[in-house]
């Protein structure tokens, strides 16, 4: 079960575990797609009580992938927002539960969800959710209210008018709409009527009274039109073009062996365009876009291809081709998808994300799509990259493996701090450290910070990382020898630490109770974790200064709002990321950019430290402009308190030799 809740998170989490389910929550909608799939769920929880905009969002962030993977969505709403619920559906939702309920209420709709899920993905016998067409007439308001499909269909609103509705219909229909009506006005409480139904051919249309209520409900049933028979022998040899149909020849394929690809494409800033111009020119669009990526899957792939929409704005190719054929498929579908579309009157440029997974040995239609639906997360979480091909490997996918494991190693105390030395450019005396995370793993060896947060960002166990590095990090500093009692630390902070209610009492009181001085400590943050959360960071950074913490921006140049940050947080150190450290012995360009950071950083009284110095050359170069410190392999790699301990004293012992 995986749940989204932005403020009941651990309330749902405990209620769902009490039921049997097992159970990753998050509070944040960031990459609550790629954590869905990480999981491993059938069912999705959003919980949009008191955050409807953050809920819709995110629901339609997900829906790709629960649809693909035969998934089931439950969307919790507050009673004043009951109204929203056609916009879930849209969105992608398949249930709904509007508080106050009961946690009878809550787990009875989770096992509805889950065995819609388990109908859908387990047995792959049903089709993608059928999206009904209707209407409901007020009688005692005389209002009309039209479910979002039919809506779509017919080109009226969700609330029409009883005159916009029958015009939908041809003059001598209407008189049958109006005798239907009339037979309900009698003794009868039930009746129906056919008619035709532009975009779907002939339907009947259902009508039930119910008296108590005040109201007429009314069902339609497409029953079709004369088939196209090329479009009809197209689809009995490629599949079924729905979801469901889609799963079900994919599994039909892997049944009877051989290799098979699959290939999912989402269109980028979909939401936008629909939401600005509205759900008709929305439905164009997709259209558009299916037709599109249709012909260059034809033109690259030439037949046994299936083509799909899953749900949303994802569309599905399968094919067994070999891969020189896919790769240009996916390159022609690229380059179709990045022209621009005719919207109303206007132009928009939209582009797209493509996961791809190609089939491993006895590996089914779940496990297949998912892996495609993984590497399409991959791709939207990139800042730049078009692809991402799901590696068929274990061992070449390290974060989905670490993610499994990373729980028990921080229960188990597996994850390991090692100190950095940070070294003063002017006399080459070690200042400082930088603590950093590490991870011996049995079987993947060392395990770096970076990869440790990739990690527990897929399990959702950002902040438990985190705690459990900064209490080990301040308890080793505490228990220091006399000769690095002098050395100032510094410890990373993360974006989920900055965003958390509460955080600068919780880390000052965690920081006094280990006995490590707050004046020695420097607090470092990363670009990447402050661009959405600017004024919090500022606020929170403002209250460790003056607790007498430093500041200090780390891997300064990776990210895009530099100078803001320069201009609204209160620092103390400027870190040049290796990058552009390095890059101080590259051309002369490379020299100015890195001149100017320094200089721009002495202007507002900062001190600068280079990360990843490893040559002579660059710190010449870097002391030459101005930078006051570093730390890189050229004075050591990251060591333990112990190591640490040794270099210091060989450092010292080193210095009274040279001074008798």
């Amino acid at each position: 079960m995986y749940i989204l809740s932005f403020r009941q998170r651990d309330e749902l989490a405990a209620l769902a575990a009490k039921a049997g389910w097992q159970v990753v929550a998050a509070r944040r909608a960031e990459g609550a797609e790629r954590r869905f799939l990480a999981s491993g769920a059938a069912v999705a929880v959003v919980d949009a009580r008191g955050a409807l905009a953050e809920g819709l969002a995110a629901a339609a962030a997900m829906s790709g992938a629960v649809v693909s993977n035969g998934g089931a969505m439950l969307a919790l709403v507050s009673r004043g927002d009951v109204d929203a619920v056609a916009r879930f559906y849209d969105a992608g939702a398949t249930h709904f539960l509007a508080s106050p309920f009961s946690e009878t209420e809550f787990v009875q709709s989770l096992r509805f969800a889950a065995r819609y899920a388990e109908g859908m993905a387990g047995e792959w016998q049903a089709s993608a959710p059928v999206d009904p067409l209707g209407w409901r007439f007020d009688l005692r308001g005389r209002t009309i209210q039209v479910t979002p499909a039919l809506a779509r269909m017919v080109d009226v609103g969700e609330s029409a008018t009883v005159r916009v509705l029958l015009r939908v219909l041809d003059r001598p229909e209407r008189r049958a709409a109006f005798l239907a009506l009339r037979r309900l006005g009698g003794e009868r409480s039930a009746t129906a009527f056919a008619h035709d139904l532009n975009g779907i051919g002939r339907v009947v249309q259902h009508l039930q009274h119910d008296r108590q209520a005040q109201r007429i409900d009314a069902l339609v049933e497409p029953l079709g039109s004369a088939p196209d028979t090329t479009a009809a022998m197209r689809d009995a040899l490629a599949g079924s073009r729905d979801a469901g149909g889609a799963r079900r020849w994919i599994d039909r394929r892997l049944n009877g062996g051989g290799a098979l690809a699959v290939v999912l494409v989402a269109l980028n800033r979909f939401e936008v365009v629909n939401t600005a111009y509205g759900r008709v020119a929305g439905d164009a669009l997709l259209r558009g876009a299916h037709r599109r990526i249709e012909a260059a899957a034809r033109e690259a792939l030439e037949k046994g291809a299936l083509v799909a929409r899953m749900g949303g704005s994802e569309f599905l190719i399968a094919t067994d081709a070999p891969r020189e054929r896919i790769d240009l498929a996916v390159e022609r579908i690229a380059s179709a998808l990045s022209k621009p579309f005719v919207v109303g009157d206007s132009i928009a440029v939209l582009g797209c994300r493509i996961g791809m997974a190609e089939r491993n040995d006895e590996e089914n239609a779940a496990t297949l799509l998912r892996r495609a639906s993984e590497a399409l997360a991959e791709a939207k979480a990139s800042d730049s990259a078009t692809l991402r091909v799901a590696d068929a490997r274990e061992e070449d996918a390290p974060v989905d493996r670490l993610a499994g494991e990373l729980g028990p190693a921080i229960d188990h105390g597996e994850i390991d701090i090692v100190f950095q030395p940070q070294v003063s450019m002017a006399d080459g005396t070690i200042v400082g450290v930088e603590a950093l995370a590490r991870w011996d793993h049995p079987a993947m060896g060392t395990i770096g910070a970076d990869l440790l947060f990739a990690a527990a960002a897929r399990a959702d166990l950002e902040i438990a990382l985190s705690d459990h590095i900064q209490r080990i990090v301040l308890e080793r500093a505490a228990a220091w020898p006399a000769v690095l009692s002098r050395l100032r630390l510094s410890l990373n902070l993360t974006a989920g630490d900055i965003a958390r209610p509460g955080f600068a009492d919780l880390f000052l009181d965690r920081i006094d109770h280990s006995g490590f001085p707050r004046g020695r400590l420097t607090l470092e943050i990363t670009e990447s974790g402050l661009i959405e959360d600017l004024s919090i960071a500022s606020a929170l950074l403002t209250v460790f200064r003056q607790a007498g913490c430093r500041i200090a921006i780390d891997d300064f140049g990776t990210g895009y709002s530099s100078l803001a940050y320069l201009k609204s947080l209160p620092l103390d150190y400027l870190k040049i990321d290796k990058k552009l450290a390095q890059d101080i012995t590259g051309t002369v360009r490379d020299r100015v950019v890195v001149r100017g950071v320094i200089d721009m950083a002495r202007s507002l009284g900062l001190s600068v430290i280079a990360e990843g110095v490893e040559t002579e050359e660059q710190l010449e170069l870097l002391a030459k402009e101005g930078c006051q410190y570093y730390q890189g392999f050229l004075c050591s790699e990251a060591v333990s308190s112990a190591a640490l301990a040794a270099m210091m004293e060989a450092r010292m012992g080193a210095k009274t030799g040279a001074g008798a």
